[in-house]
């Protein structure tokens, strides 16, 4: 069963509801151990002081913000602890805004939120109430120490909580202009027809299971042939070229060829099995024919 993470309740007006926090991802990475190659002896790190190599306790090191090449702001424990937002229990509700006026970019970290014992009912009105309204709510709460913005949303029943940046956490694309150069010219309007049509061609509806992450199988695949003593060789690999100006028709044109040779593919139907041709039984009039010849045959 899920553990909470955290547990407070949602500000909503005068309406209180008490909730509890759960994650809503399970990240799957494969990890690895840093091994000595010689012995595969395992690799271990230490906190050493710059200035003589020794290691450091734990409660002997304070945070620094750097100024300038090596000069620092030194800040204790109790400073930082001072500062720490309020240790508010509440999610609260500030408005209630259309999702399709928040930028993907601004989200963050997925949660669900559950009904502390005896907020079942009034964690219910307000998810349907969001779900008809077609509205997300965005709100501000404390978790580890750290004041969070998010956007709440209800999704087949259930209420969810999406940790989101702050504006200036975000960079925008006028920041980057110098970067990242656009200005490439004007496409003309078949390469655009022809772009459009591929978009087309391959749209679909969105099925989150079809998408797996077949670089961590193959890793895993990898660690379990070693493990299993087979010898594994390297495979070559190459980057994509980028495709030229030039060629950017012949490139959409042969995309969506393919593209239409694989819909071919899957429905065309299989090829019906041949039925087996039955031997030719011979009849009796052929049958006297033949040994009439051969009777005439041997005179």
């Amino acid at each position: 069963m899920p553990r909470a993470i955290w547990s407070g309740s949602i500000s909503f007006g005068l309406l209180n509801v008490p909730v509890k926090l759960y994650s809503a991802v399970s990240k799957k990475s494969v990890s690895f151990r840093e091994l000595r190659e010689s012995d595969s002896s395992r690799i271990r790190h230490k906190r050493v002081a710059e200035a003589d190599g020794e290691e450091v306790p734990y409660e002997e090191i304070v945070k620094g913000y750097e100024i300038a090449p090596e000069q620092y702001v030194v800040l204790s424990r109790d400073e930082l602890e001072e500062l720490d937002p309020k240790k508010t229990r509440a999610i609260e509700i500030q408005d209630f805004v259309d999702l399709d006026e928040i930028d993907p970019i601004y989200f963050d970290h997925p949660y669900y939120l559950g009904p502390d014992k005896g907020a079942e009912k009034a964690y219910a009105l307000l998810v349907k109430a969001m779900q008809d309204s077609h509205k997300v709510a965005i709100a501000r709460f404390v978790l580890r120490n750290k004041e969070n913005l998010a956007a709440l949303r209800p999704m087949d029943g259930v209420m969810t909580m999406a940790t989101m940046r702050f504006a200036d956490e975000v960079v925008s694309p006028e920041e980057i202009a110098d970067a990242i150069e656009v200005d490439a010219g004007k496409p003309t309007k078949k390469e655009l027809e022809m772009a459009k049509a591929l978009i087309d061609s391959l749209a679909g509806d969105f099925e989150a299971d079809k998408y797996r992450d077949e670089y961590r199988e193959e890793v895993l695949s990898l660690i379990e042939r070693k493990a299993k003593g087979e010898e594994v060789v390297a495979a070559t690999s190459e980057a994509p070229k980028p495709t030229k100006a030039p060629d950017l028709m012949a490139a959409l044109e042969e995309s969506l060829a393919a593209v239409k040779g694989e819909e071919e593919k899957a429905t065309k139907p299989a090829p019906k099995p041949r039925a087996k041709s039955a031997k030719k039984t011979p009849s009796r009039s052929t049958s006297k024919s033949r040994s009439r010849s051969k009777a005439k045959a041997k005179t």
